[in-house]
């Protein structure tokens, strides 16, 4: 009789004081805090600092915080030089990760697993990956790279390296909030790759490449780009009904709903519909704003009593767009804030780290004879 679980499906493979959910109440809190206010009145920085040090910090210490990590913005020069060497038709989250791995090669000591070293470590990742992605998009767009603003938040720092002019502080608070509501989300599939890798005593280069390779994927990190493709392919607001009862009807996915874990309204998304509603109107949006409210009061209609609700990616797509994102920048942008949460995982694992090494349970046959190759 199998006793293998697919997928992980219920194991728990660790202990984490990050972040709690409760999928089938929709709650999603870090260190205690629920999301929803964090996003509302948190910054980017202070919940990385409270992810990292499990309680939020004192105004001194913030500040120490945001220093250290703005002085991490500019990349080195040889950091730079790979960035051209990139093809201009290269996918960003594979830049994003092959830049990752090469930061190890400008670290004196890139194999330190002692915390205080993860910690500034991961900092500089955390710093930098706004840089990589930002130079890497505006190179193949023609464009020079635009230096960083040592004055200006993690937010505001990426979208003016990405634009070459300053957000509009509506764009910087919504670019910031879905920097929070990404940060961390459990022992999701990118989580459990870093902790699995700094399981082994292998570095933090390692461990956050291999969380953003796992990222990638579609059934991950990927799905909100499936939410844009889908809302381009409908022309109108009166064309979304007869596209999503069609989905239906053919029993197709609809991009941005149901979630592994919650059985109830995704908490991240609560705060992400009333930004993205702001963002769509100020940026000239309005009609995919409309297009995205439509698709939901739809599925309200026909699966909310299945238990099937807006996911985080359903409103960040409607946000990423409006701020000028191209489509496949928009899983690097989860993976910006991810570095924060994969990082506190890595310090987390190493406290009273114990080898990650699951059993596998053998289902092929048994007492097979070996026939020469001449004779098969």
């Amino acid at each position: 009789m199998s006793t293998a679980s697919k997928g992980l499906e219920g194991v728990v493979a660790a202990e984490t004081e990050m972040s709690f959910i409760d999928g089938e109440r929709g709650v999603l809190e870090y260190v205690g805090i629920a999301i929803d206010p964090l996003a509302r009145h948190s910054t980017f920085e202070e919940t990385v600092f409270l992810l990292w040090n499990k309680r939020l910090p004192r105004r001194a210490e913030l500040d120490e915080f945001s220093r250290s990590l703005r002085g991490l913005y500019p990349i080195s020069e040889s950091t730079a030089a790979l960035i051209r060497a990139m093809p201009a038709d290269a996918q960003p989250m594979h830049v994003l990760r092959t830049i990752v791995s090469a930061l190890a090669l400008e670290d004196p000591a890139p194999n330190a697993t002692e915390p205080d070293a993860v910690r500034a470590k991961g900092l500089k990742i955390l710093a930098q990956a706004p840089a990589i992605v930002a130079a890497f998009d505006r190179q193949r767009r023609g464009l020079d790279p635009v230096a960083p603003d040592s004055s200006a938040s993690f937010a505001e720092n990426f979208l003016w390296m990405l634009n070459g002019e300053k957000p509009t502080p509506t764009m910087a608070r919504a670019f910031d909030a879905c920097m929070i509501l990404h940060a961390d989300h459990g022992l999701n599939a990118s989580t459990f790759t870093c902790r699995v890798i700094i399981s082994t005593l292998s570095d933090i280069y390692s461990a956050i490449t291999g969380a953003i390779g796992a990222l990638r994927g579609p059934l991950h990190g990927g799905a909100n780009e499936g939410v844009m493709v889908m809302l381009n392919e409908i022309p109108s607001v009166d064309a979304v009904e007869p596209y999503v009862m069609g989905k239906l009807q053919r029993k197709e996915r609809i991009m941005g709903f149901g979630h592994r874990v919650y059985k109830a309204y995704d908490p991240r998304a609560v705060y992400l519909k009333t930004l993205a509603k702001q963002l769509a109107e100020d940026t000239g949006n309005a009609d995919l704003y409309a297009k995205s409210s439509k698709v939901e009061e739809i599925m309200e209609r026909e699966v909310a009593a299945k238990g099937i609700y807006p996911n985080v990616d359903f409103y960040s797509a409607t946000t990423y767009h409006s701020i000028g994102l191209k489509l496949d920048l928009f899983t690097p942008m989860f993976a910006l804030s991810r570095i924060a949460g994969w990082t506190g995982h890595a310090l987390e694992q190493l406290e009273a780290n114990r080898l990650i090494r699951p059993k596998a349970e053998y289902v092929g046959p048994h007492d097979q004879p070996y026939t020469p190759i001449d004779e098969r």
